[in-house]
């Protein structure tokens, strides 16, 4: 028997936004961060994360730092301020009717995002999805808080189909044994793309979009009026 798994891209997929730029943004204002070297170092990781050319290490290590240094009480505070004033506002119907459509089907849906699980998973909850695959924070022995590091295979660029290999394999499952489908706009995740069974161009980007209509596969402009299939 086939089961069926839908995946889904976080950032600029399910939400019009880059959730880890924002976090940094957001937290600057509460003054974590010198706001000009600090935005100067973050708009240079997500011009390289555009252009495929990202170190995923060095950029986490770099995002974390404020987060890490602010403890665990200030950084959830924050956190919960950041869902309610920015994450709330950016998160439309239509994404969730999306979601909410694959869980009615009888689907097992997941989020997969290069993004931490600390900045994620209060996200994955606003959409009523308790299956994250997102990049896993390590935590120092001695204070149980994140350290800065990555803990395991990180969920970026390959890694994605890594991390869902995991997944599956936990549950005694291979690919030839689910009917997949993922939603994602960035040719960052075209490795999980050519994986599945049901590759969906989600918002794409104009290389993913290029791609998607040489090979044809479907493209879903989810932000638009209509949000049409095509």
């Amino acid at each position: 028997m086939t089961s069926k798994l839908t995946l889904f891209d976080l950032d600029h997929t399910l939400i019009p936004m880059d959730s880890d730029y924002e976090w940094n943004a957001f937290t600057t204002t509460l003054g974590w961060h010198d706001p000009v070297e600090f935005n100067r170092r973050n708009d240079d990781f997500y011009e390289q994360y555009k252009a495929g050319t990202l170190d995923i290490f060095e950029y986490v290590h770099f995002a974390t730092q404020a987060l890490c240094a602010q403890g665990a009480v200030k950084a959830e505070a924050a956190h919960a301020k950041f869902m309610a004033s920015v994450v709330q506002q950016a998160i439309q119907p239509q994404a969730r009717a999306l979601v909410q459509q694959h869980q009615a089907a009888g689907d097992a849906v997941l989020i997969v995002t290069a993004t931490n699980e600390f900045v994620t998973r209060p996200i994955a909850k606003a959409f009523g999805v308790p299956e994250l695959i997102a990049i896993q924070l390590a935590r120092d022995p001695q204070s149980g808080w994140f350290n800065g590091e990555i803990a395991g295979t990180p969920s970026f660029r390959e890694g994605k189909v890594t991390r869902v290999e995991q997944w599956l394999t936990e549950r005694g499952l291979r690919w030839d044994q689910v009917e997949s489908t993922f939603y994602s706009d960035s040719m960052n995740d075209l490795s999980l793309l050519e994986k599945v069974t049901h590759p969906v161009a989600t918002n794409p980007e104009e290389r993913l979009r290029a791609l998607a209509l040489e090979r044809g596969w479907r493209i879903l402009e989810l932000f638009s009026n209509d949000s049409t299939l095509s």
